[in-house]
């Protein structure tokens, strides 16, 4: 079912102005959101399981949550996004996310915890695949300044989300976790509002568009390659951000100290997620950086494994590097792809089964927690996904595309069946032989 502009955007240059500097606004506060129900849980976890009385694998399944939530939600953005107006479709997520912190700080059943954290993801799993084309459609020109700004605001969202939990718990006592993790819905509905303003754009007719079936992309090795590396990259992130602040608690840091560090590394990852995309552009620097961020791992995790409390500040800093293996991604799905197209279908497949890829690592370590009573599994599991992440990279760093591998048709006909707007962009048609479309 296509869309039509059903409201222009005012043609006076002034208006143009305004309108784009409502939607940039947008942009840079839903990026504040992205990851705030998610980092929030870590540095309370300890309080969280005392509380609702959760195994280690219960909190090992809530670590792994978000990851699975992006997955399955990151594939719902484009027939939502195909259907309703982009705007329309972060605004609602944004409040479903709100509603979701405020239900599951507020209840003492688990059941009820793990539905409001399934709805307390909606709005960073719809945003992870709107955004990027978002910014291409409206920024064409600014692409990589605006990419910049709702990275740093990523980041600093995910720094002040790790840190703010365990200080409202000292403040207020042991339930303070609740509101530690309830606060950031009146975030998200703040953002909900100029998305809400932002009237429909002036838009060019729906019925021709480069033919990108999102099942090619399964006959696709670079494709693998890419959600493999963006797979393995995340479940290190989300075993940082899950993990990270209880196994330092578990070695003899506070439960302050080890928020603050945890703060301090996503403080860290700003910086480099505004300059790996400047490096990574130019191919003869790809690979360099892969290296670097290979190593970084290597480094950091040792460090942490070997001497936990002899410096986690530097380990944590250096762990702040590997983490730049996600701009990386980011950058990478747009160099392997040559057209708007492509790239959101490629943008989506990646992020879709990379996420459900990253959702074994938290959960895997929860359950070798659980079984061992340590940690020396998760080191084994972040270490090996070093390796994984070093090979992936290696073919995603190659000079090639996707285009390479699979036929993408030059336009549809009138055989096209189905239209997907894949991530805000311009239409994924999928088509099928011998069939008329259905949606006219």
């Amino acid at each position: 079912m296509t869309r039509s502009a059903d409201r222009t955007v005012p043609t006076e240059p002034g208006a143009e102005r305004r309108g784009l500097v409502l939607v940039g606004v947008a942009i840079v506060m839903t990026g504040l959101n992205l990851r705030t129900a998610v980092g929030s849980v870590g540095p309370v976890l300890e309080e969280i399981e005392a509380s609702l009385g959760l195994s280690s694998a219960a909190a090992g399944l809530l670590t792994t949550m978000p990851v699975l939530c992006f997955a399955v939600l990151g594939f719902a953005g484009p027939p939502l996004s195909a259907r309703f107006r982009d705007s329309h479709v972060l605004a609602g997520g944004l409040l479903v996310m709100a509603a979701g912190l405020v239900l599951r700080s507020s209840v003492s059943s688990v059941a009820l915890f793990f539905l409001g954290t399934v709805l307390a993801m909606t709005g960073g799993a719809l945003g992870n695949v709107l955004l990027p084309s978002l910014v291409k459609r409206y920024f064409p020109t600014r692409t990589g300044l605006m990419i910049g700004a709702y990275g740093v605001t990523l980041g600093l969202g995910a720094a002040v989300a790790a840190v703010v939990p365990q200080q409202v718990v000292a403040a207020v006592g042991d339930d303070g976790w609740r509101w530690g993790l309830g606060l950031w819905a009146f975030l998200a509905v703040a953002t909900a509002l100029p998305w809400l303003a932002v009237p429909a754009r002036r838009g060019a007719s729906r019925g021709a568009h480069l033919a990108v079936p999102m099942r090619t992309l399964l006959r696709s090795r670079l494709a693998w390659a890419l959600a493999l590396f963006f797979g393995v990259q995340a479940m290190q992130a989300y075993v940082v951000i899950g993990w990270s602040a209880q196994y330092l608690r578990d070695a003899g840091l506070s439960a302050s100290a080890a928020g603050w560090l945890l703060g301090f590394n996503t403080l860290l990852t700003i910086p480099i997620n505004g300059v790996v995309p400047v490096l990574a552009v130019r191919q003869r620097l790809q690979r360099p950086v892969l290296a670097a961020s290979l190593l970084a791992y290597v480094i950091a995790w040792t460090g942490l494994w070997v001497a936990p409390t002899a410096a986690p500040v530097l380990w944590m800093a250096i762990l702040a590097i590997g983490l730049g293996s996600f701009p990386l991604a980011l950058t990478l799905f747009g160099l392997r792809a040559r057209s708007p197209e492509s790239t959101a279908a490629l943008s989506t497949f990646a992020q879709g089964v990379g996420y459900a890829i990253a959702g074994l690592g938290p959960l895997l370590v929860g359950l070798l927690r659980g079984a061992t009573g340590d940690y020396t599994g998760m080191f084994v599991v972040v270490l090996v996904g070093v390796v994984v992440l070093g090979a992936a990279g290696w073919i995603g760093t190659s000079p090639r595309t996707i285009e390479d591998e699979i036929d993408v048709p030059a336009s549809t006909g009138p055989r096209t069946t189905e239209v997907l707007e894949v991530a805000g962009e311009a239409p994924v048609v999928v088509r099928e032989p011998g069939g008329a479309s259905p949606r006219g």
